[in-house]
């Protein structure tokens, strides 16, 4: 009897200690991004570094010493996975690293937009200034929006305001609203930009309590869905070509990721009433079920979904973990889906160093014609493009144990 009682208080103790682990090597990452980043900005053609933007030489050609603290998108996913890491373990350092990031950019905003508006186009902040495309201001103003709950600036929220009307009203589109890139005659819909347009758009609605934003990235579940989901393979073409009327060549694993994971996002703050729910429902659980079928014995998933040869793709994997995890969490997904959340994550975590530097993750890529193109897409060291998602992943497997 007494070994029975005794039964429980061990599973405790083993899940404690698991949730310990699982928080040891998130912070291992999210620490060595801290020791990294730096607010300076360098001269390329001295080497000098200036703290700020204030005396920096006309002629200069500058660049940001610290990759996370440039204006894209994947540092705005990584600015919420910190807010979010934040939340649970209480260490401001990651609320401040996002605060000082979003202050840096906005109180240098006016040497900014005078280099934009000198043609100048610094990869590092130029999308700040430009706003023509989601991949300029989606997922950097969702993590604005998370930020200013801690940092009320007004300068903040007329961007947002700006960034809202962008979306909803001046983004490229097909005619029944579809979300696309390029020009009339030549567009094309990015799997990508579900996340793109979807971070900012539900955090937006939640923020605004305007129902307009999450009616319309409703829409866009829906309308990309229609375009992009193959049904023989139960995963997401990463283009659709609307001038061909027809799909692109590759089931990428990250373009998929980007949209399992936005629709996540979404489903976490749409009202339980609203008339789309059911569908969005319907849409996430399919996809899931579709790219599980895919999971290799490794716990990851593969760069080309459905094609073993490519290489197992960590940021994907991280991606396909957090959304799974978020549904058991919210009881859209039976708790047996928690299985293949936490065999990707005992393979995620395997591609993490001593240092907390993360391996596997494909940079940034754009889309090809040429399926050679996705399985040659290089794979440096910790690049940013799996780093938030990573923290995120493993928040919510962390979640998930605690239910247990």
């Amino acid at each position: 009897m007494k070994k029975l009682l005794l039964l429980p208080l061990l599973f405790s103790a083993f899940s404690l200690q698991a949730q310990s682990n699982d928080l040891s090597v998130i912070r291992s990452v999210a620490d060595n991004i801290l020791n990294e980043h730096s607010y300076n900005i360098v001269d390329k053609k001295t080497g000098k570094v200036y703290s700020d933007s204030k005396n920096l030489p006309a002629d200069g050609d500058f660049a940001f010493q610290s990759k996370y603290l440039e204006w894209r998108y994947v540092d705005g996913v990584l600015n919420m996975a910190m807010l979010d890491l934040f939340k649970q373990t209480g260490d401001e350092r990651y609320k401040d690293f996002v605060l000082k990031n979003y202050r840096f950019i906005f109180d240098n905003s006016p040497f900014i937009r005078k280099e934009y508006e000198k043609g100048i186009r610094n990869p590092a902040y130029y999308r700040f200034a430009a706003m023509k495309s989601l991949d300029d201001c989606g997922a950097m103003t969702a993590g604005l929006i998370c930020a200013v709950q801690y940092d009320n600036r007004s300068d903040y929220k007329a961007y947002i305001d700006r960034v809202g009307d962008y979306v909803l009203h001046k983004e490229g589109r097909l005619a029944d609203g579809t979300l696309s890139r390029g020009p009339e005659g030549h567009k094309i819909v990015w799997l990508d930009d579900l996340y793109m347009s979807i971070s900012f758009l539900s955090k937006m609605g939640d923020y605004s309590k305007n129902s307009e934003y999450l009616d319309f990235a409703a829409k866009q579940v829906i309308l990309f869905s229609n375009l992009l989901y193959d049904p023989i393979t139960g995963l997401y073409f990463h283009c659709y070509y609307d001038y061909l009327k027809e799909p692109g060549v590759a089931h990428w694993g990250r373009a998929n990721g980007w949209s399992i994971y936005a629709q996540a996002y979404l489903l976490d703050v749409l009202p339980e009433n609203h008339p789309l729910r059911p569908q969005l429902l319907q849409i996430f659980r399919r996809q899931i079920l579709g790219f599980s079928r895919y999971q290799s014995q490794s716990g990851l998933w593969h760069q080309l979904l459905d094609k073993n040869d490519s290489y197992p793709e960590t940021s994907c994997s991280a991606m396909f973990a957090y959304a799974v995890a978020k549904g058991v969490n919210r009881g859209w997904l039976d708790k047996e889906f928690g299985t293949i959340a936490l065999r990707a994550w005992e393979g995620i975590t395997k591609q993490v160093n001593e240092k907390g530097e993360i391996s596997g993750i494909c940079i940034g890529t754009g889309i090809s014609h040429d399926l050679v193109f996705y399985y040659t897409r290089p794979t440096p060291l910790n690049d940013a493009h799996g780093l938030g998602a990573f923290i995120q992943a493993g928040l919510e497997i962390n979640k998930m144990k605690d239910r247990k």
